[in-house]
């Protein structure tokens, strides 16, 4: 699900200090670049951990609702896709137990073919998933 979030950019005295009123977070960056960059990842990290806890994503607020503190401060629109964001950052390593008959177990080991390698790329092909 793909969503866009305001933020508010405000420049501090060595960063670009970024709150984001709809998870009610700051985060920052060197120059505006960084700084939405990071936006974008903190917004990430905050919806996959409420998907996780069976929350709901916050509805995004107008961008004509958020108020600033200073006219200098600058609100801007972040989108994230949580899913894209949850496929990117949850690669952790999962064991399995795979049963396999002996002799092709022997055979790969003489080999030296990496199973699961070769278990991955062949769930892959299986549920139509591409490496990006």
């Amino acid at each position: 699900m793909k969503l866009a979030y305001p933020v508010i950019l405000s420049k501090g005295e060595n960063h670009i200090i970024v709150y984001v009123p709809d998870f009610n977070i700051n985060t920052q960056g060197r120059d505006y670049a960084e700084a939405l960059e990071m936006a974008r990842d903190a917004i990430g990290i905050m919806g996959i951990d409420m998907e996780d806890e069976k929350e709901s994503l916050p509805t995004p607020s107008k961008v004509r609702a958020v108020k600033t503190e200073s006219k200098d401060d600058i609100v801007s629109l972040v989108d994230v896709d949580f899913t894209e964001y949850r496929r990117r950052q949850d690669m952790r390593t999962v064991r399995r137990n795979v049963t396999l008959p002996s002799w092709l177990n022997i055979a790969a080991e003489k080999s030296g073919v990496n199973v699961s390698a070769i278990l991955q790329k062949a769930l892959k092909a299986e549920l139509h998933i591409t490496d990006r």
